[in-house]
């Protein structure tokens, strides 16, 4: 099924985007060398519990596994999609443990 939003790494914000009409869903991110650190989410109002936050997310890994990234999983929201799909745990730096 195709999503109905488009990823957008947003490389000068540091950040993974869906634009939403007039405003943006976002996961923020550090990148240092090959690791990533996806740090905060944020859905608009009037966008949460659609499934936005969480097709973020999923996108976002899409994107960290083809680039062949090793994730650090900051953010609490990120933390537990993966903890729920753990097919996406190979992703997640070694000794990093996702409860």
């Amino acid at each position: 099924m195709e999503s109905q939003y488009q990823l957008v790494n947003n490389e000068e914000a540091k950040q993974f985007q869906f634009k939403l009409d007039e405003s943006v869903a976002k996961i923020e991110y550090i990148k240092a060398k090959e690791k990533i650190y996806l740090t905060h989410t944020e859905v608009p109002k009037g966008f949460e519990g659609k499934g936005v936050g969480t097709e973020l997310i999923k996108q976002s890994l899409e994107y960290i596994k083809k680039k062949d990234l090793t994730l650090v999983p900051l953010c609490p929201f990120v933390a537990m999609y993966i903890k729920r799909n753990p097919k996406w745990k190979s992703l997640v730096l070694k000794g990093i443990n996702i409860a």
